[in-house]
């Protein structure tokens, strides 16, 4: 199984973490002081609950302990 090296970039990505297989799980906002942050992984399409409620700290932890447990390789299939 071959993946892509790297999964573009999103704006204002703040901190990008890997799954047990490589996907990214990234985390964005405006800066790392913002109460805005929010997590989305892109191996299994997997998101934040509430990033309107969410300082980064938090958003961190919570996006850290879904990359250690999370095995998806591939959210969007194209055919």
């Amino acid at each position: 199984m071959t993946t892509a090296p790297h999964t573009p970039e999103p704006t204002g990505l703040l901190i990008r973490l890997y799954n047990q297989v490589g996907a990214a799980v990234d985390i964005t906002g405006t800066n790392s002081y913002d109460k805005v942050s929010r997590w989305h992984c892109n191996g299994c399409g997997d998101t934040s609950d509430c990033p309107e409620q969410d300082y980064l700290s938090l958003t961190r932890r919570t996006a850290n302990k879904h990359a250690t447990a999370c095995r998806a390789a591939y959210y969007h299939l194209r055919w």
